[in-house]
């Protein structure tokens, strides 16, 4: 551990242990208290992060961006006066007057900043997917809960919104699934026919040259734990997708967007898939490239098959043994609507996360339930990396007689980056 890096944890002790004992609204002129509006720190300013700035009800108080570009537009947004700025997140992480802090980095900074922001002693507002790997998304939610803080992902169809081609919210979806008329186990498929796009357009490029770092953007502080390559534009920033040292492309993109509220209907979240099953031209070590489908089976024999060449035209969204489900809720059930009035609705979840950082309840996606779909992504991210199907041991979260998949559980950090 560095020296920069083991000041930065004394410090955040020492700041937690304030916040223990001191309440915020008597430390001084300019802070609020906790009844009053919530402030935020956002770190990573570019598209993703800029669309944090105007939540309601919190007031930006700091930024962050190793792109000065990024740092200023996202300035400029956010109203700019009296905003601090920095370029190290863990400088904005010590600041006393900040409640929550947005994560908005490439995937492979989530982890590392979601531990740092909960041993600080902030609320954590994160981007999707949870963490990059299976591992770090163990070690965030054990330090959400050691450091007692609350946690919301950024993926919302559990709870709110149209859920993308099936033009209706899980609310229904969930309520059918629960009711039992479409039996059980069921198959559920994510294709282009039942209205998800997984965006092949973000794949790597396996020729990359080397080009001149721009003035504006702090390289070294980008790649922060991951390994270092060369610099080249298609790297960073928007096609970061591309490459596995920082996403998944099209998986890692919109993976968690699709299966969280799956995984939530089918009443898994405490659980994960029994095996994962692969069918995809081989990967290149550095590029992420395309793949054809991806099986997930559960103990029960529910099934969420990923039907990346949409092969499967017609096919249901899902499929029980008495019944399926399509599209805009079309069903071949007859009188669905009025059989499924006399069944109860969903229980009631904590669907805004400032109710959940003023009364401490855990936000409806939070680091438990979300750690087990971000998992969903990191399996088949591994199977398609090793170009193999696997076989998973549900309770102790390891794969079963793959010390090769098993390695890609927790992935070493370039020094001196460590978790």
């Amino acid at each position: 551990m560095t020296h920069s890096r083991r000041k930065f944890l004394k410090q955040t002790a020492a700041a937690v242990a304030a916040f223990s004992i001191v309440p915020r609204h008597v430390l001084g002129k300019g802070y609020l208290a906790p009844s009053d509006q919530l402030t935020k720190g956002i770190i990573g300013l570019g598209g993703m992060g800029r669309g944090h700035i105007p939540y309601a009800g919190t007031r930006v108080v700091a930024l962050c961006d190793v792109d000065q570009t990024h740092l200023q537009k996202g300035l400029q947004l956010a109203g700019g006066s009296g905003i601090k700025t920095f370029k190290d997140y863990r400088e904005l992480l010590l600041l006393p007057e900040v409640d929550i802090v947005h994560i908005a980095t490439p995937p492979h900074w989530h982890g590392l900043m979601a531990i740092d922001a909960a041993r600080a002693g902030k609320d954590i507002w994160c981007e999707k997917p949870m963490t990059r790997t299976i591992g770090e998304g163990k070690r965030v939610k054990e330090a959400v809960a050691q450091y007692g803080r609350m946690f919301r992902l950024n993926t919302w169809f559990r709870f709110q919104d149209t859920f993308y081609g099936m033009k209706t919210t899980v609310r229904p979806i969930k309520k059918l699934v629960e009711s039992g008329l479409l039996g059980w186990p069921l198959t559920v498929t994510v294709s282009k026919h039942t209205g998800f796009d997984w965006k092949f357009y973000w794949v790597g490029k396996t020729h990359l040259e080397e080009a001149p770092v721009p003035t504006e953007l702090d390289y070294e502080s980008w790649l922060g734990p991951a390994p270092y390559k060369p610099y080249n534009a298609h790297r960073v920033h928007g096609t970061f997708r591309g490459y596995w040292d920082y996403d998944g492309g099209g998986l890692g993109d919109m993976g968690q967007h699709y299966l969280d509220p799956i995984q939530y209907f089918l009443g898994k979240d405490n659980e994960s898939p029994i095996s994962v099953e692969i069918d995809a031209p081989q990967q290149h070590p550095d590029a992420v490239g395309t793949w054809r489908r991806i099986t997930y089976t559960y103990a029960d024999g529910c099934k969420i098959v990923l039907d990346g060449e949409g092969r499967d035209e017609g096919v249901p969204y899902i499929q029980g043994p008495k019944g399926k489900l399509y599209p805009e809720f079309r069903s071949d059930i007859p009188d669905l609507a009025r059989k499924l009035a006399s069944f109860p609705d969903p229980k009631p979840q904590v669907t805004n996360f400032l109710e959940s950082v003023r009364e401490r309840k855990p936000f409806a996606l939070n680091e438990q339930n979300g750690y087990r779909s971000c998992t969903l992504v990191n399996m088949g991210i591994i199977a398609l990396r090793l170009g193999r199907s696997l076989r998973f041991d549900p309770k102790n979260q390891v794969f079963i007689d793959d010390e090769g998949a098993n390695r890609l559980i927790d992935q070493p950090m370039r020094a001196p980056w460590v978790m």
